[in-house]
């Protein structure tokens, strides 16, 4: 019997360690630029992660993402670009929504590869969101907070503008003064 007690708990031990208990778990993106991007590199900070597209008629609140990361981040926010062409309107490649996000957006915050974001192939965060918190992006630039310990603090749709008072007071709330 102690033998099947010791296998449970070890099977068990395993089966927790692999389910997250907060964003900033093990969840890495491919980032645009190469390499990856952990979200648990930025644990203590708040990340706000918004799913982009660049033939979106949401593509201006590039300009917002960009204003609310230059606002923030000397107080530690980060601000996270998911380009996904879940809704057909992304670019071809990565290479091709990096050029067009410098060209006409000048972004320097952080952004993934082209990224799934809903069904079966949706990225471990945003399953994580929909199966932990009920979120699943409706359409592109939805955006969601992480708080500083990885907690879900947040959603807000496509037509919530990022420098909204929404989004402004609830990062305010997490950041230091």
């Amino acid at each position: 019997m102690r033998h099947v007690l010791s296998a449970f708990a070890a099977v068990l031990a395993l089966c927790l360690a692999a389910v997250p208990a907060a964003a900033g778990g093990p969840f890495r993106f491919s980032s645009i630029d190469g390499g990856t991007l952990a979200l648990d590199d930025w644990r203590g900070r708040p990340v706000l992660v918004a799913n982009t597209a660049s033939l979106c008629g949401f593509t201006r609140q590039y300009d917002g993402l960009q204003t609310l990361y230059d606002r923030y981040r000397d107080r530690g926010l980060v601000v996270l670009a998911v380009p996904s062409d879940d809704f057909q309107q992304e670019l071809a490649s990565a290479g091709e929504v990096k050029e067009f996000c410098a060209i006409n957006f000048d972004l320097d915050l952080p952004m993934t590869d082209i990224t799934p974001v809903r069904g079966k192939e949706a990225h471990p965060f945003y399953r994580w969101l929909a199966e932990e918190h009920g979120f699943t992006p409706r359409w592109n630039f939805n955006k969601v907070l992480i708080g500083p310990e990885g907690e879900f603090v947040a959603s807000w749709g496509s037509t919530t503008e990022p420098l909204s008072r929404a989004i402004t007071g609830r990062i305010d709330a997490l950041l230091p003064r």
